[in-house]
């Protein structure tokens, strides 16, 4: 079984990125940062855990406003730095824990949390700059990430309430993992800071330290508050902070503090901590619980014949092959795939199997390889392809012999033609 073996908080003021890669660690305005991170750092070295749930979120950066999640989990094997405005920072792209991930996401929605989940996002500040101290890269980061995004810059966002609530899912749904794995999860944000409009540059030292007793002795009392309170005591921008409370969640009642540092340099108050739990692991009835409703929604699909659910691992397969014929609604990339499909092909990184299905019009060879039909229905719209026709095709019949099996013998298709 997984375990978790700890949990940390961590600021994720960009200050840190800034300060990590010029070599600032001797300069006296920026050394207390570096000496904050250095214990997490080695405590990580020395425990060697097989993933690290880095909660953070983006600023604006992969995630824009029209489509913006309250929690959306990272399912991929690998993410890449973000260009924030300057240029990506000169790292490596962070490993994901793609197996671990694609559970949780099984896990937690299971438990009525519904997660949105991508594969290909950049990471940003967020999550970099505190990550980079925490395991420092040399060629490859030495533990895998599964990253989860919360969205805590429009409003409405998560109440305080729900991340807390979150954490214990997670925390159920870790200690379920079958798989004999050591975890460790990591909130970062906060703590008090505003970066916009006059009240610009507001700090409370003092409600920092009362956060961090709260979070560690009364994290009830924590997420009982509203965003304008946490507003009004730390700064707009430091509301971030209830994302620690889902790290919090994901621990008992009762936890011990290894770490604790404050640190006030200029724009945001930055904080570190460690907890190890004291309380009791997850009921072993309570895991083979979460565990079963894990599957259970998918329980006896396998027996339909013809049937091919659009799981994680078949998305993940099958991403750059359904990205690239999702793309043929853009006009231009139609006409350039229309002109010349083998540079497109290229273009795209497709497998020399998923060129030859698009090739072949294989309709139902491209099913079960793993693209999704609403794909299909698009590429046959621009090669005017009427939908029964593709119908046809999965089920090995002309299209006169599937038309004679409806009410009304007509075709269409997604096209405006």
């Amino acid at each position: 079984m997984a375990k978790l073996i700890g949990a940390i908080g961590v600021s994720h003021t960009p200050t840190i990125g800034y300060a990590r890669d010029r070599k600032l660690a001797q300069d006296p305005v920026w050394a207390p940062i570096f000496e904050a991170f250095e214990p997490l750092k080695d405590w990580l070295a020395e425990q060697k855990p097989d993933a690290l749930v880095m909660i953070y979120n983006d600023h604006v950066t992969s995630f824009s406003f029209d489509h913006y999640s309250a929690f959306a989990l990272g399912v991929g094997d690998q993410y890449a730095v973000a260009d924030e405005g300057g240029g990506p920072r000169d790292l490596p792209a962070v490993p994901g824990h793609a197996e671990f991930a694609r559970y949780l996401a099984r896990a937690v929605m299971a438990q009525d949390f519904d997660l949105s989940l991508f594969q290909h996002k950049p990471l940003d500040h967020g999550c970099l700059s505190p990550l980079c101290l925490l395991t420092p890269p040399e060629e490859t980061w030495p533990i895998p990430i599964v990253p989860l995004q919360c969205g805590v810059l429009q409003f409405p966002a998560p109440s305080a309430k729900r991340c807390l609530d979150l954490g214990k899912a997670l925390r159920k749904a870790i200690d379920a993992w079958p798989e004999d794995k050591r975890v460790v999860i990591v909130a970062t944000g906060g703590l008090s800071h505003q970066v916009h409009g006059e009240r610009a540059g507001f700090n409370n030292t003092a409600w920092d330290e009362a956060f961090l007793d709260m979070l560690q002795n009364d994290p009830d009392r924590l997420a009982g508050m509203t965003h304008a309170e946490y507003a009004k005591l730390g700064g707009f921008e430091s509301a971030e902070v209830i994302m620690w409370l889902i790290m919090r969640g994901a621990m008992s009642d009762k936890v011990a503090c290894h770490h604790r540092t404050y640190y006030l340099p200029s724009m945001t108050a930055i904080a570190t901590v460690r907890y190890e739990d004291q309380g009791q692991d997850t009921s072993q009835a309570e895991r083979e619980r979460v565990r079963h409703e894990t599957t259970r929604q998918l329980e006896g699909v396998e027996d339909l014949e013809g049937t091919y659910p659009f799981t994680l691992e078949i998305s993940a397969k099958a991403y750059r092959a359904n990205r690239f014929l999702q793309s043929l609604v853009d006009p231009a990339a139609r006409k350039r795939f229309l002109t010349d499909p083998e540079a497109e092909f290229e273009a795209a990184g497709l497998s020399d199997e998923e060129r030859d299905l698009i090739r072949r019009r294989d309709w139902g060879g491209m099913i079960r390889y793993g693209f999704i039909f609403f794909v299909l229905e698009k590429l046959g719209a621009v090669l005017g392809v009427p939908n029964p026709q593709i119908y046809a095709s999965m089920k090995g019949l002309t299209l006169e012999a599937f038309l004679a099996t409806r009410n009304a013998q007509i075709t269409y298709s997604v096209s405006r033609n």
